[in-house]
């Protein structure tokens, strides 16, 4: 209470204050017009003049500035990027930009007090709704439709053998060029509604990632990695990259209490003013992408405004001499350079951030981000190819490929290729440039690395050393492309495709089933000698295990688009084989030796992947829900982090 003159005493009541106003400012108006008459005719012109060239010079200046900024970014090239970057006209866009979004935060509080929170959510923080009586989305007395099969719905029984032989029984297409995802018509998912259902399959994975979460919450909680054979921690980034990684697994599996610890610690620990060098692109897909799909999950802007901090300090690696990002960026000073150990960044690298600063854009409304990784992606698009393939290094300096780096679909190329069907599908299938680059790449593929092992003909993606020399090596992170190549045919993209991803999906599951622990290696060699005896030859230093999502992403997505069980039951083996060989009593290690069921040996790591990736795919593969995370309103990065489609 404030001290002095008590609150009614400070006020006065006027009855008749219509009367009261009026009068004063009629006498206003009567001066005003006195004193205009006692003007002379000159005087009267030279004001009217004035007043005259005032508004046109203001006409003028409104002009000048709407061009400006509504011209900038529509032709800029790298160069003005790198002064806007620095110049004072940023500032001032960033001051007028706060304001905005201030004014919209209030607008969505005064709309939120009149209409009432979504059910079970607020921004800002989960209450006690969460655990309320709201009903799910969906209407329970009705069968929920999906429009991609036209028969009926996914789980009803249709008479056809839902195996898939010669004659694929491919799932019809499902959104073509004019899909259009309104996220605001949206009712809003309730992750956290006490009456979801799970399968038994979801409740043991939500139980393993319990299990993970509280090992590391008790011996790591805050760093970035955890080592639970030791129980102690490291550093990466110094960003608590296992937390932020994993906040929207937490969420997507409605676990309550972990995803509390994670949001308070998010709120109130997490800072990016580090002095420390960071890699562009680990630090996008794990740390932005976390952050962005858990602001999209929940409506809750305090991972919006980390999301923006962090992406600010991102944007210094933008300002190379090319069109090609540097690879790393100290958080602090904003210095940027090529990685340490060379002049060349990963092809992927740079290729798989455009997905997170381009959502970024859309939920701030700030251009800079998605211009930035545009200019990227149409210079690589620019650049010439074999067949649609590209090198795994790529110079920051000259913009230019290192011609005779290796070809591959597995480290430093992968997910290059995974980006551009996903950029196009993210950005509304506008961009064509992305899908004719995604295509040819597939031919490709094709033409110079799909190949069959002896004796089984299992179909595997190999390697071109040197850009000329074909190898018939497959790293296991080559196994996210039967599922790309699933989601592609699935938006309209050719037939040969889907055809070619479930032989790939079928090759993934045998380098689990085929070791004795039926855990895959991290790299296998596929034997082309007529009359072998083993499609799979595994070297002695490839033979470990990192806990990697990829085959258990591809499954799925081909079990979403196919509901063949086959795909839930290679899952669930793979789940009881992680179960087996990798959960110690710490948690969960990578192991050493696939090999070697009576001693796989433990490499004392806990990947923040496994909690990101594994898991939540897992869960996913698992869920009976059509509207979990569904496949036309949501592209995942390459980190498991669902993001939005959106129209353009």
């Amino acid at each position: 209470m404030f001290e002095g003159t008590p609150r009614q005493n400070q006020m006065s009541v006027i009855s008749g204050f219509d009367d009261y106003s009026n009068g004063k400012d009629y006498k206003k108006r009567q001066s005003i017009i006195r004193v205009w008459k006692r003007l002379s005719s000159l005087q009267r012109s030279v004001i009217c003049f004035v007043l005259l060239l005032g508004g046109i010079s203001a006409l003028y200046l409104v002009t000048s500035v709407r061009q400006l900024h509504g011209g900038r970014w529509g032709h800029a090239g790298p160069s003005d990027l790198r002064d806007f970057l620095d110049s004072d006209e940023r500032q001032k866009m960033e001051r007028e930009k706060r304001e905005y979004i201030q004014q919209k935060k209030n607008k969505e509080m005064i709309r939120r007090q009149r209409k009432g929170p979504p059910s079970g959510m607020k921004a800002g923080k989960v209450d006690q709704g969460l655990d309320g009586d709201q009903p799910p989305v969906e209407d329970k007395g009705q069968p929920v439709r999906d429009e991609r099969f036209p028969n009926g719905n996914e789980d009803e029984d249709n008479g056809k053998d839902d195996s898939v032989d010669g004659n694929l029984n491919l799932p019809p297409k499902s959104a073509g060029d004019d899909l259009i995802v309104d996220q605001m018509s949206n009712e809003p998912y309730d992750y956290f509604n006490a009456k979801r259902e799970y399968t038994e399959q979801q409740k043991a994975v939500q139980d393993a990632f319990k299990f993970a979460w509280k090992e590391y919450k008790k011996y790591a909680w805050g760093h970035d990695e955890y080592h639970p054979i030791s129980k102690t921690h490291s550093e990466w980034f110094g960003v608590g990259l296992t937390i932020v990684d994993s906040i929207d697994t937490a969420i997507i599996m409605g676990l309550k209490d972990e995803y509390l610890d994670a949001r308070e610690w998010v709120d109130k620990s997490l800072t990016f003013d580090k002095d420390k060098d960071v890699n562009l692109f680990e630090i996008t897909i794990r740390a932005l992408g976390g952050l962005l799909s858990a602001y999209h999950l929940t409506n809750d802007d305090v991972f919006k405004e980390k999301a923006r901090d962090l992406g600010n300090r991102l944007l210094p690696c933008f300002k190379s001499p090319s069109n090609v990002p540097f690879s790393d960026v100290n958080l602090r000073t904003g210095h940027a350079h090529p990685p340490r150990w060379g002049p060349d960044s990963s092809t992927s690298e740079v290729t798989t951030i455009q997905l997170e600063f381009g959502d970024l854009s859309r939920v701030t409304n700030d251009d800079r981000y998605e211009h930035a990784v545009n200019v990227v992606s149409e210079h690589v698009h620019n650049l010439p190819k074999k067949d649609g393939l590209v090198p795994i290094f790529i110079n920051a300096n000259t913009g230019s490929f290192r011609s005779s780096a290796t070809i591959t679909f597995g480290a430093r190329g992968d997910s290059y290729y995974e980006y551009l069907l996903k950029q196009w599908i993210q950005t509304g299938k506008k961009k064509e440039y992305l899908k004719q680059d995604y295509m040819a790449a597939i031919e490709g593929i094709k033409t110079h690395l799909l190949k069959e092992s002896e004796p089984s003909k299992l179909l595997y993606i190999g390697e071109l050393l040197g850009g000329r020399s074909f190898s018939p090596k497959m790293d296991h992170l080559v196994c996210f492309m039967p599922g790309t190549m699933a989601l592609g045919y699935q938006n309209g993209l050719p037939k040969d495709h889907m055809e070619i991803a479930t032989r790939l999906t079928r090759t993934c599951y045998e380098m689990y089933n085929k070791m004795p622990t039926k855990l895959s290696p991290e790299i296998v060699y596929f034997n082309q000698a007529p009359g072998s005896s083993d499609d799979l030859i595994v070297k002695p230093l490839d033979s470990h295990n990192l806990l990697r999502p990829e085959t258990v992403e591809s499954l799925f997505y081909m079990y979403r688009f196919t509901k063949d069980k086959k795909y839930r039951e290679w899952g669930w083996q793979i789940f009881r084989a992680f179960m087996k060989y990798t959960k110690i009593d710490g948690g969960f290690s990578s192991i050493n030796n696939v090999k070697s069921p009576s001693n796989p040996g433990f490499k004392d790591k806990l990947e923040s992947f496994f909690l990101a990736e594994t898991l939540k795919y897992l869960f996913l593969l698992f869920s009976d829900d059509p509207q979990l995370i569904p496949l036309d309103k949501y592209v995942f990065n390459s980190e498991a982090h669902p993001l939005p489609i959106y129209t353009e």
